[in-house]
């Protein structure tokens, strides 16, 4: 049996992209769905971030993650693309070797 290829895809978005890209996703992987926690983002560029974030050094985003197959990932970025489109959000996507529930 042939299995498509699995890739992992992370998406990190400032808080007040959170909802958005939540009911975004959801129209999209309502079988997978997606894990989604908050992370503090250390970039070496000052744009876009407070004087209080400028002197911490971090600035406070939220990371999304999904897996997702090989098929459905142009979907997925042309979706983000679209909607998103200007706002600054950051994603990566990464071959899945071995998943697997134990």
């Amino acid at each position: 049996m042939k299995h498509d290829k699995e890739y992992l895809v992370t998406i990190n978005v400032p808080p007040s992209l959170e909802e958005p890209l939540v009911d975004a996703l959801l129209t999209l992987e309502e079988e997978l769905g997606f894990s989604s926690f908050a992370v503090n983002a250390h970039h070496h560029e000052n744009k876009g971030l407070s004087l209080a974030e400028q002197v911490t050094g971090r600035q406070k985003q939220l990371r999304f993650q999904m897996y997702i197959d090989e098929n459905d990932l142009e979907a997925l970025v042309e979706k983000l693309r679209q909607e998103f489109s200007g706002s600054g959000i950051q994603y990566w996507v990464l071959p899945v070797l071995v998943s697997g529930v134990i």
